[in-house]
């Protein structure tokens, strides 16, 4: 099944970064690769798409991407602290001009009271630039927060 507002977007964000001549990248957790195949569905985004990293476990995050124990440690998986270096890996682990990182708490289980499910945290960057983040809280089941966050995260390249 097809999902239209995923695709819509996903060609849009085609769009964007052909117009730049540019490339993406991603790293995610708990979208599990969601982003990278909503974005390798799309018609054409072998030139626009170099790769995806799924770093589920904090163990991955740290061999894959570079990610600190020290981070981890301190902030958890699911932080800005966290996604923000794991975009910082996934740009020196590949030859992409913009990378996106997601990683959050979809549940239904695993929540606390300072990490709730529903809590997802983004980072953007583009190599030799400016480096974003924000968390945000969502609502729904399991398979509706990590589409919300698969939207979020790719919208988020565009602004």
């Amino acid at each position: 099944m097809i999902d239209e507002e995923l695709h819509t977007l996903s060609r849009r964000i085609g769009d964007w970064l052909a117009a730049r001549g540019a490339t993406l990248a991603c790293a995610e957790s708990c979208t599990g690769g969601w982003v990278a195949q909503t974005v390798t569905a799309t018609a054409g985004s072998s030139g626009w798409f170099d790769r995806g990293f799924v770093t589920y476990s904090n163990e991955a995050k740290q061999e894959l991407l570079g990610v600190a124990a020290a981070t981890l440690a301190r902030h958890g998986a699911v932080s800005e602290e966290t996604v923000r270096e794991m975009v910082t890996g996934t740009l020196a682990h590949s030859r992409a001009r913009f990378a996106l990182a997601v990683s959050g708490v979809a549940g239904p289980g695993g929540g606390t009271a300072a990490k709730p499910v529903g809590m997802v945290c983004f980072a953007w960057g583009e190599r030799d630039g400016e480096l974003r983040s924000e968390t945000v809280h969502f609502d729904g089941d399991r398979t509706e927060i990590r589409r919300q966050a698969v939207i979020r995260a790719l919208a988020g390249m565009m602004t």
